[in-house]
């Protein structure tokens, strides 16, 4: 009786074997995984450069903004009217725990402009213009959530810089003439920090030092005359002041080294330097949790400073 030999081929061709099998699903776990990770990887990237272009943006289109602002200052002499304000809102400022947060030394700042943005930018247009080039700006700083406003979680709440536009009819009416600039602007209707207004958060350092040019005479009654540019920085004082008028600058709680308070206020204003550094969203989180190294900071900070000049009074 014969017997059929088995085929070794054949029987060869059945299958996997566990251990191949075992080794085939660990390579396909490894891809996967590296896979995982590289998707991880490139997702953070792409969320952190959104968030460093949104910082990066918001902290230029604000200087730029101000700039302009500026270069179209309007002031006259010869008058008690106030024309220029900055100084610390104490109302703005941020309990003492969460001062380290940030570093501006202005929370308010308001001026007459030529803002070319007034009329909602219909100038020219027919019904809308009236024909008025004055506009007072008006910026401030608060510590708020930017989403949800004063009624947010403080956890999430940063420095935010509202700038507002007065248009010309209620500056006319309202602002210009006026000899306390500060409270006038407070005391129309209509907030700040309202939506509309909102021009940049996450703000971790905002400086406004303005640039008097101040004269000295030396070599007694009959020497010469020598002109310098002094710079006059706020500080971080609740109370300090500068005050732009018709008769001159007049400075409250402001110690400026190398110069006499008298002969700023005798001074002519020249300019201002503005600086300002925004934080991405992902460095204000690591600012509220551990605290940003000098590595962190430079990654997730953004700055742009510049030197304006303005208009002669």
């Amino acid at each position: 009786m014969k017997t059929q030999k088995s085929n070794p081929t054949r029987r060869q061709r059945g299958g996997f074997t566990l251990l191949e099998l075992m080794v085939a699903m660990g390579i396909s776990i490894t891809i996967v995984t590296i896979l995982v990770q590289i998707t991880a990887i490139a997702t953070d990237t792409w969320t952190r450069s959104r968030a460093e272009i949104r910082a990066s943006r918001q902290a230029k289109a604000m200087l730029d903004t101000m700039a302009k602002d500026f270069e179209a200052l309007v002031s006259r002499s010869g008058n008690s009217s106030e024309y220029l304000y900055a100084g610390i809102d104490s109302d703005a400022m941020v309990p003492a725990a969460v001062r380290n947060k940030a570093e501006p030394n202005v929370a308010e700042l308001s001026f007459f402009t030529a803002a070319t943005d007034r009329y909602l930018g219909q100038i020219g247009k027919e019904g809308v213009d009236k024909g008025g080039d004055v506009s007072c700006v008006s910026y401030q700083m608060r510590y708020r959530d930017p989403i949800e406003g004063e009624s947010g979680d403080d956890d999430n709440a940063t420095f935010v810089l509202f700038r507002r536009l007065v248009d010309p009819d209620v500056t006319f009416e309202n602002l210009l003439g006026k000899d306390d600039l500060e409270t006038a602007v407070r005391s129309i209707s209509g907030d700040v920090d309202e939506e509309e207004n909102f021009i940049c958060e996450n703000v971790h350092q905002f400086t406004v030092t303005f640039l008097v040019e101040v004269s000295r005479r030396t070599g007694g009654s009959e020497g010469t005359v020598e002109v310098e540019t002094v710079r006059v920085p706020l500080g971080l004082e609740r109370n300090g002041e500068f005050r732009l008028k018709g008769t001159g600058i007049v400075l409250q709680n402001i110690e400026v080294d190398g110069a006499e308070l008298e002969e700023i206020e005798a001074g002519r204003l020249k300019g201002v330097d503005i600086s300002i550094t925004v934080l991405s969203d992902a460095g204000v989180a690591r600012l509220g949790d551990e605290g940003l190294t000098d590595t962190d900071y430079q990654r997730n900070s953004f700055n742009y400073s510049r030197i304006i000049e303005v208009p002669s009074m």
